[in-house]
């Protein structure tokens, strides 16, 4: 069984952790925790219409934002990996400079301390130099930095098709296959 924690925080483009969510929920052999931050819970629903509530049918388990002590919040918990889609400007500073003072972000900490797989969809254009030696210090530390950019040599005719050709490829970063990806095969 691969456990996977997904976070969600207050970027714009939240349809990308529910597509993820979808897509993690019909996988075999996966285990997903979910934990939102409070901004990531308006945006959700400002975008996507959805509350937390809707999304618990896609998880093992939804953790409160604000529960420190919660599994996903030690070491001793085994996760595989962790992604944070869409990670904001403000939980992506957090984290390079080892703030944990939410489960988010706590959670990543654990992550980068154990040496396990952490993705950041970082949503923000354009970037300032603060930005980019935050990203740069966190590649440094391992975190893969993987913003939501399409691809258009697939030729995508919908925005469905951006979103979903962005989660395929965060679900192998991830290490969980997917039999229904569209994956390109060369002209």
């Amino acid at each position: 069984m691969k456990r996977i924690v997904v976070g969600i925080s207050g970027a714009s483009g939240t349809v990308y952790g529910l597509r993820l969510l979808e897509r993690l929920a019909v996988a075999k052999g996966v285990e997903t925790h979910l934990v939102v931050t409070r901004p990531g819970e308006k945006t959700l629903h400002q975008e996507t219409g959805r509350k937390i509530s809707d999304l618990r049918a896609l998880v093992h388990q939804v953790h409160q934002v604000e529960r420190i002590g919660a599994s996903i919040a030690s070491g001793s918990f085994l996760f595989d990996a962790m992604a944070i889609v869409p990670c904001s400007m403000h939980t992506m500073a957090s984290i390079a400079c080892g703030l944990a003072s939410n489960l988010v972000t706590r959670a990543a900490d654990v992550a980068l301390k154990e040496k396990r797989r952490l993705i950041l969809v970082v949503r923000e254009t354009p970037l300032h130099l603060g930005h980019l030696r935050n990203m740069v210090s966190l590649a440094e530390m391992g975190v893969i930095i993987a913003p939501p950019m399409p691809a258009f040599y697939m030729l995508p005719k919908t925005l469905d098709e951006i979103v979903d050709q962005h989660v395929v490829r965060l679900l192998d970063l991830l290490g969980v296959s997917d039999a229904g990806a569209n994956r390109w095969s060369g002209i």
